[in-house]
């Protein structure tokens, strides 16, 4: 099941005339310093009167219910409906007072948060899950700056994503300054498709960031250059990749290289494998990805889906020669049941939680608990080598009764 992280709310009131705000969500009992954005969240009848009772100046409630307010309340009110009920303590949403539409822009309980920057790019990927829009909305900058400051210290990890996250390159440096300053311990990664890395203003803009723990996660499709060029449909994408990587490894920086698997790039994930081995060995992470089947993936079902167990070979001796340069590499997105057990130990629980799930065959399955599952968005597709790992192999079921589809 998929978390809903959209929606709109079913009443609001009192907001002043700026045309959005950002929550964060208290629990009644809270004694922490009450921000103007804080929002006593109640779920209850009695939640609401206890915060009124104490004081609380704005409250969100989780209830298709009556809301019984005193008179003497006047201060600001959203009300969302209870499929929003996982909301807690330390959240954050952006909500747009005209429309009544709301994001869930953080939560502090989970380690999978990331912030949408922009939804334009100069790329355009066959398999986008974001697919890009040609919209104004730098707001979304001014909305995470003011994000910022609400997020719990404590976070682990943030990733900003897009889009192309640089589009709006000094704004969004900006932004990571103010994470700099205000996260300094919270390891944040940025999704880019590292072209504008190409520009020696921009490479020393984000030198000049010095977050301790910034990470520039960069899409490398294929050794080849026009296969790259074609899976991003941006001809000259795949040289001003590379020089944008080589100029971020120049100047000390850190760099995650993505290749994500499906029928133009599984095939050869080996050449790209050993390609990266014997250039980018410097790299500091590479990430072989398996494919979200949603947005621009849907559409081009056709020419992208490959049974990960087709391609489980040459991924196995993509590990290998990467491991064997000392480049630290990981499998994302796909169940350990189709992948080979010699990558077993580079395989991670690497889908976001509020879209990751399981199909009945993996309550039976011993390394359910240490495996990266599914994705719920899109139209998930599903391997003909899904099966139960148990301690005897000859027990394995196959799932020949589950959609393919």
């Amino acid at each position: 099941m998929t978390l809903p992280l959209y929606g709109t709310a079913s009443q609001s009131a009192r907001f002043s005339d700026k045309a959005r705000s950002v929550l964060r969500l208290r629990s009644i009992d809270s004694a922490a310093e009450r921000h103007v954005a804080d929002f006593a969240l109640a779920k209850t009848p009695d939640d609401i009167r206890r915060a009124t009772e104490a004081d609380w100046p704005s409250i969100l409630v989780v209830s298709d219910g009556p809301i019984d307010l005193p008179s003497t309340f006047t201060g600001r009110l959203v009300a969302v409906s209870p499929k929003y009920d996982y909301l807690a303590d330390g959240d954050v949403i952006g909500f747009d007072h005209a429309s009544r539409k709301f994001r869930t822009l953080y939560r502090r309980n989970s380690a999978h948060n990331s912030f949408l920057v922009t939804e334009r790019c100069n790329n355009y990927c066959l398999m986008c899950s974001q697919p890009p829009k040609d919209v104004d909305d730098r707001w979304i900058l001014s909305e995470i700056k003011e994000s910022l400051p609400l997020i719990d210290r404590a976070t682990r990890a943030l990733t900003f994503t897009g889009g192309e996250t640089l589009s709006d390159w000094e704004e969004f440096t900006e932004v990571l300054k103010e994470c700099r300053d205000r996260l300094p311990a919270t390891a944040i990664q940025v999704l880019t498709n590292g072209r504008a890395f190409s520009d020696s203003r921009i490479v020393d803009a984000w030198k000049d960031i010095g977050h301790p723990n910034l990470m520039a996660a960069i899409p490398v499709y294929a050794s080849v250059d026009h296969v790259h060029d074609h899976v991003v449909q941006a001809k000259g994408a795949f040289d001003e990749t590379i020089l944008g990587i080589l100029k971020l490894k120049d100047r000390g920086q850190r760099v995650e290289i993505r290749v994500v698997l499906h029928a133009l790039t599984a095939p050869i994930i080996e050449d790209t494998g050993r390609w990266l081995a014997r250039n980018l060995p410097f790299v500091d992470h590479v990430a072989l990805m398996g494919l979200e089947n949603t947005g621009f993936a849907i559409a081009n079902d056709a020419m992208l889906w490959m049974d990960p167990v087709d391609y489980g070979d040459g991924l196995a001796r993509a590990v290998d020669h990467l491991s064997a340069a000392g480049v630290n590499v990981s499998i994302y997105n796909l169940p350990k049941c189709v992948l080979p057990k010699s990558v077993w130990p580079h395989a991670l629980q690497s889908i976001s939680d509020w879209k990751n799930g399981f199909v009945e065959e993996c309550d039976r399955c011993d390394e359910k608990n240490t495996c990266s599952g599914f994705f719920t968005t899109g139209r998930p597709r599903f391997s003909r080598g899904v099966r139960a790992i148990t301690a005897q192999r000859n027990e394995l079921t196959t799932l020949a009764d589950w959609p393919r589809n």
